[in-house]
């Protein structure tokens, strides 16, 4: 999985993971926090989460407008110190006044520019590994690498937000709304780990940093392209950010919509193997298993498979411990549901990796544009589940507390198994879609758009996570199972309309 790829992939990919981890432990906790520390409403909530998760992805059209023309490396490099003064801010407990709104929307701003300037910038430079001949072939799974190393921070991201807010409150006696800000505290570590690891590894991709340096400019791509061909390019490309902002409205749901139902809707106490599937280091051991059977039968020495054998009964011994040691049940957080996408993305991108590798040796491997559009069917099958298992379920619930906010009750106990299994099927879509989307953009851009073009494709995933708040305006006004056939319509329209352009898309690969 890891051969024949650039040397500048892997460091990249790491200094993204960290920063990744940061956000994803603010995230986790992000809307119940804004509920239980301003006493929002849930359609407030959401409007205020769907409008930082806009402001995340819309700046990377800034990051990368400036990029093309200051270098991709300076932008990211500026973008890792911005976000770190955000969180930085974010992270200091100021009560639930008028000044402390104000300071949180001012780090959240200062967040949302960092991300802009770092995040595109940093994916155009790992698709610019791929541009010389030798790893042309290597570009989706290169991007399905990255992808996973991303997801590395975000596994641990939900239970490093619970475990540190459990910590403040029980050792260090602060309250439940001050302890969320030691989850956001997190980020300001992580981003110095990046930083770290982007300063000590930059020999490796610093070819691609681009900018005004003598050896940017000698390793610059021509742009050969006529202007008929540009056309064609950015008329498909535009045709993608347009469609896929629906997936996105849909997928980001995990951090509200599932959120909430996770929180009101499921059992809070889990026992027996279930019970393992909540926390992290089981399903460290069952991604280790999955990697080392890959490696078992990939590895060119025996040394290399009898290793990979050891590896997957050590995790096998360590996972039959831990369940023969099980006694009674344990609680079950509603922020820990969000680990389950960034694990399933772990253990299956080898899996998705393997069954496109078979495909494209028989040249059936399908075009990028057709793997976002089975994304998009992905994505209305799980959200079909939802829909189905909650036929009967009853409306959400508030009461109001002591001091008259409203308060969200719970009011079912839903097996865990509904929502592992709809992140499951989700993460599929994701993987359809996400990568190959970046991929694809990195492979049709015209040269001197690049940094645009990557900028224009997290424009639409900000159009689609500010619609997010689609699903905190819908939950509480009307029948659980209404607000997950929304999700379920507009992914099957998106996935019809992207089978309906497809010959123009692929057209513009070639």
């Amino acid at each position: 999985m890891f051969k024949n790829q650039p040397k500048g992939l892997i460091p990249l990919a790491l200094a993204n993971t960290g920063e990744r981890f940061g956000y994803y432990t603010m995230i986790a906790v992000f809307a119940l926090f804004l509920r239980a520390n301003f006493g929002l409403e849930p359609g407030t909530a959401g409007l205020i989460y769907s409008s930082f998760l806009a402001v995340v992805y819309f700046m990377p059209i800034i990051g990368g407008i400036l990029a093309d023309k200051f270098g991709f490396g300076k932008m990211v490099t500026i973008g890792i110190f911005i976000m770190f003064f955000g969180y930085l801010l974010l992270s200091i407990p100021l009560g639930s006044g008028t000044v402390a709104l104000l300071c949180m929307m001012l780090s959240l701003l200062l967040i949302g520019l960092g991300t802009g300037l770092f995040k595109g910038n940093l994916q155009v430079m790992v698709g610019d590994l791929y541009n010389s001949p030798e790893y042309e072939a290597k570009r989706d799974s290169g991007f399905s690498i990255f992808y996973m190393a991303i997801n590395i921070g975000a596994l641990f991201a939900p239970t490093a937000a619970v475990k540190i807010s459990e910590w403040a409150q029980t050792s260090l006696g602060f309250s439940g709304n001050d302890a969320y800000h030691f989850a956001f505290a997190v980020a300001c570590v992580s981003l110095v780990l990046s930083i770290i690891i982007y300063k000590a590894f930059r020999k490796s991709f610093v070819h691609v940093e681009g900018g005004a340096g003598k050896k940017a400019k000698e390793n610059e791509i021509k742009d050969t392209l006529t202007p008929e061909q540009t056309k064609s390019r950015m008329v498909a490309l535009f045709m993608v950010f347009g469609v896929v902002i629906f997936f996105w409205m849909a997928f980001n749901q995990s951090g509200l919509s599932l959120t909430f139902f996770a929180d009101e809707f499921t059992a809070r106490t889990s026992e027996g193997a279930q019970s393992m599937a909540f926390d992290v280091w089981n399903i460290v051991a069952l991604i280790a298993i999955v990697y080392a059977l890959f490696a078992v039968f990939q590895s060119e020495t025996k040394t290399g498979k009898w290793a990979s054998c050891g590896v997957v009964i050590a995790a096998v011994a360590f996972l039959v411990v831990r369940y023969l040691n099980l006694s009674g049940s344990i609680e079950v957080s509603a922020p820990i549901f969000q680990h389950f996408n960034p694990a399933f993305v772990i253990a299956l991108t080898p899996v998705s990796m393997a069954i496109f590798g078979a495909l494209a040796k028989k040249k059936k491997e399908p075009s990028a544009p057709k793997k976002i559009a089975y994304g998009m069917l992905v994505a209305a099958v799980a959200y079909g589940i939802m829909m189905v298992f909650s036929f009967g379920l009853p409306m959400p619930q508030t009461v109001t507390g002591p001091d008259g906010s409203p308060l969200a009750v719970h009011v079912a106990d839903v097996t865990p198994n509904l929502l592992i299994g709809t992140y499951f099927i989700l993460t599929f879509g994701e993987l359809l879609l996400s990568p190959m989307g970046i991929s694809f953009v990195s492979k049709v851009a015209p040269p001197k758009y690049k940094g645009m073009m990557m900028g224009c494709w997290f424009v639409s995933t900000a159009i689609g996570n500010f619609l997010v708040q689609v699903g905190g305006l819908l939950w509480g006004k009307t029948q659980l199972w209404i607000v997950w056939a929304v999700f379920v319509a507009l992914c099957l329209i998106s996935a019809a309309i992207m089978f309906a352009m497809m010959k123009k898309l692929e057209a513009a690969t070639k």
